[in-house]
């Protein structure tokens, strides 16, 4: 490939919320889809965002962020929970690959939060790693109704902004990324309905370069 800087972490966050603007506006481009993207891409790899997101079907993120080939370092599971090898693909995303963004995309309607509030509420006990899943999403509920938050929306908020922390806490590489200003790591919350991603929480962007809500 080229020997192209990669952008900076605003303008990284810029080009992903553009294509999603382009989405939900049903005006998309499909850039970097073609033969040539391929040809250009085969020798080795320059994404500019790590998405860590939902497993969820309806959460394709090349769809929805209007992206293509070797844009995106995509690492999804069930509720977005975050375990060794989850960290070890976002450190090698932001460490080897250079990716100055990364983002913890949730989803509104989540099954894996659903199950842990049925868990929780109910006492719906899931069966084999099913139950490893919801184990991982309950401390984020944990703290939503310690803050007294009841809401579908704001239960999910706090499940990305808890994600957002985890990887924070127990990886040192993107915490000391984030801390040097090459790496900016975003939270947003994908709305099936309208296909809009919504910031929820943004650590290592400066206040004018956050990205507005596109439904505002």
């Amino acid at each position: 490939m080229p020997d192209i800087s990669p952008p900076t972490p605003s303008e990284a966050a810029e080009l992903l919320m553009a294509g999603n603007r382009r989405f939900v506006a049903g005006t998309p481009q499909h850039p970097n889809q073609n033969a040539a993207r391929r040809a250009q891409t085969a020798p080795g790899q320059r994404p500019f965002a790590v998405l860590f997101g939902c497993s969820d079907s309806r959460l394709a993120a090349e769809i929805i962020f209007d992206r293509g080939l070797g844009d995106l370092f995509v690492v999804r599971t069930a509720g977005h929970v975050a375990g060794p090898e989850v960290l070890g693909s976002i450190e090698y995303g932001v460490s080897v690959l250079d990716c100055p963004l990364v983002v913890v995309l949730g989803h509104d309607s989540c099954g894996a939060i659903a199950a842990a509030r049925a868990a929780l509420t109910d006492g719906v006990a899931a069966t084999g790693y099913v139950r490893d899943v919801i184990e991982r999403v309950t401390p984020s509920l944990l703290a939503a109704r310690a803050a007294g938050l009841t809401g579908d929306d704001d239960i999910l908020a706090e499940h990305i902004r808890h994600s957002v922390d985890l990887l924070l806490d127990r990886s040192r590489v993107l915490a000391d990324q984030v801390a040097e200003g090459r790496t900016a790591v975003l939270g947003l919350s994908y709305r099936l309905a309208d296909g809009s991603a919504r910031l929820v929480t943004a650590r290592g962007l400066p206040a004018e370069a956050t990205p507005p809500d596109p439904g505002a």
